[in-house]
């Protein structure tokens, strides 16, 4: 499992958070408290967004402890919105294609999770990804595949609604052919002008995620970042969110699975006539 944090508000460094927190996103690649491995050391990532519309992207196969260059980015960095991202690979090859964040146009995504079968089911999921997404896939990942899937099925307009229904097609796939566990997500998103986030998974072991208000902004994370008990708010399984850095919605974040699947498609039928 990975680990990643995101911030959006008013213009912070990047190191406040991926270096200087006292549980900051380089000491969890090394010691992550909450999850399934403590070590991270495939690979890490940062997306920010500055003046243009995209984001900038720099990731590196080196674990986040020892790589000078993401040291001074994140020292001389400052952002109103980033992500930043340690892997810890469960299936797929150390390489910069597979890091996180991955971005296409103005939006960025980052995932900790997996999908069961993946190896087994690549071609099949790289077949769900619409051919004008397609040549945005670089790596060999599951969180690749999901986000060029929700790309392709109205990312730009339904940001989470998107999303959900992308999770529940991959976890459909893997549940016809009985690969467990079939979907683990925690997820961030963004745009350039909002961050989103859900947490789901098809058994009970959901991968954590928390966030904590800021005065100047919100910040994500897979574990606090600090012994702040009361001041991180566990995200609940099953929810998805989006904030500006000011405000916070909370929604249902619920993948279809094939019985609400093909009721939907019975009744998309009935309703074409």
């Amino acid at each position: 499992m990975c680990r990643f944090l995101a911030w959006i508000g008013a213009p912070r460094f990047l190191d406040d958070f991926v270096l200087k927190a006292d549980q900051s996103l380089v000491t969890q690649s090394r010691s992550a408290l909450v999850g399934k491995t403590s070590l991270n050391a495939d690979g890490f990532g940062l997306a920010w967004y500055a003046d243009q519309e995209t984001p900038c992207v720099y990731k590196d196969v080196h674990p986040a402890w020892s790589d000078e260059n993401l040291k001074q980015i994140a020292s001389h960095t400052r952002a109103r919105l980033f992500l930043a991202h340690v892997r810890a690979s469960t299936s797929t090859a150390t390489s910069r294609n597979n890091c996180h964040p991955f971005s296409r146009g103005r939006w960025s995504f980052m995932h900790n999770g997996q999908v069961g079968g993946h190896l087994k089911l690549r071609q099949k999921l790289d077949g769900m990804i619409p051919l004008d997404c397609y040549d945005q896939r670089y790596g060999a990942t599951d969180s690749e595949a999901i986000f060029l899937i929700a790309a392709g099925l109205g990312l730009d307009h339904a940001p989470i609604s998107a999303m959900e229904r992308a999770v529940g097609q991959v976890e459909m796939l893997s549940r016809e052919r009985d690969y467990t566990p079939y979907m683990r997500f925690a997820a961030c998103w963004s745009d350039g002008e909002k961050l989103y986030a859900a947490r789901y998974a098809s058994d009970r072991f959901v991968p954590s995620l928390f966030y904590q208000v800021h005065p100047d902004g919100i910040v994500l994370g897979s574990e606090p970042l600090d012994d702040d008990v009361t001041g991180w708010i566990e995200i609940a399984p099953g929810t998805a969110i989006a904030t500006d850095g000011r405000t916070l919605d909370q929604t249902d974040f619920r993948p279809c699975h094939q019985d609400e699947a093909s009721a939907m498609a019975a009744s998309e039928y009935s309703a074409g006539g």
